[in-house]
């Protein structure tokens, strides 16, 4: 049994299809096929059932490939080891981003990354969050910054920082006038809302269990644009406390904050559960710490360096 074995059965309970495994394997057909009967053969046992479609591994071949799985977690954690001792460029880095945070992130973390880890090549995709999961998922990309919690058992989730969601209202607003807002008694009715907004904090916002009665439902989920929207057309919509600095002086008057508790939302490192380049993620979240305020880094990352 060779690693490279295990690597085939993985893929191909990953992909549930041969010609899809050795196309991510960057093998041909046969060869993987040829590996994996010879690994059955040794073994003794059939870890694919191939006549079903798509295919899906047998009652023994789902152990097989749960262990394989750890084996192949252990070989990458000794070859990342490896590798940070010897000092050699982290390489390639892909990474996914919501519109709902690039803007406060992105920017500064290019420049960071340019003076102090120029051998880094980065490639970000700005894309919806179902987009992102897929590829995390498929493993497309190697790591995301989003707000979680996700609920996927497949990803792993880092926290970074966490911060206060704010209302931007209308003058026009009967509630502009309120010094404090209640998030609770929040008026359904007058909100514009962000397709991928801040639902997740369910339990804090009335209009998230509520459809009747909303204005329309942003799709495209930019912040900045949504802002635009309240200008012209009034209501309030809610907003990160790190978007508060991006606007006008005349229109951070417009900015309301929450009586206690404030809602807030956590932003986090994702991962697949099978990742190991612990050193590229200490590498981002440096970045990060040179960005955002102190105050609103999560505490083990402040203290302490990710550990998977």
């Amino acid at each position: 049994m060779t690693l490279q074995q295990m690597e085939y059965i993985v893929a191909v309970d990953k992909y549930r299809h041969f010609a899809k495994a050795a196309e991510s394997c960057n093998v041909s057909q046969s060869t993987l096929s040829s590996l994996v009967q010879k690994l059955e053969f040794e073994l003794d046992v059939t870890i694919f059932d191939r006549g079903s479609h798509p295919v899906k591994p047998t009652a023994v071949g789902e152990e097989i490939i749960s262990r394989a799985q750890r084996v192949l977690f252990n070989a990458a954690q000794v070859r990342e080891l490896v590798a940070t001792r010897k000092g050699e460029s982290v390489g390639k880095v892909s990474l996914g981003i919501t519109s709902t945070v690039a803007p406060y992130l992105l920017p500064q973390m290019f420049k960071y990354l340019s003076a102090h880890h120029p051998d880094i090549q980065l490639h970000v995709e700005e894309a919806r969050l179902s987009a992102i999961l897929s590829q995390l998922e498929r493993g497309e990309l190697d790591v995301a910054l989003l707000a979680t919690p996700l609920h996927n058992n497949e990803l792993l989730e880092i926290p970074v920082y966490r911060e206060r969601l704010m209302a931007y209202v209308s003058p026009d607003a009967p509630i502009y006038h309120e010094a404090a807002l209640t998030a609770d008694r929040l008026p359904v009715e007058s909100v514009w809302v962000l397709r991928e907004g801040y639902c997740p904090n369910h339990d804090v916002f009335p209009f998230c269990n509520r459809v009747a009665g909303r204005r329309a439902i942003y799709e495209a989920g930019s912040v900045e644009t949504l802002i635009k929207i309240v200008d012209e057309n009034g209501g309030y919509a809610i907003i990160p406390e790190l978007h508060v600095p991006l606007l006008q002086e005349c229109q951070q008057a417009n900015v309301r904050t929450f009586t206690p508790p404030e809602p807030t939302r956590e932003i986090a490192f994702v991962v697949h559960r099978n990742f190991v380049r612990e050193r590229l993620l200490n590498i981002l979240a440096d970045a990060i710490k040179s960005i955002i305020p102190e105050t609103m880094l999560n505490q083990r990352i402040k203290k302490f360096p990710i550990v998977l």
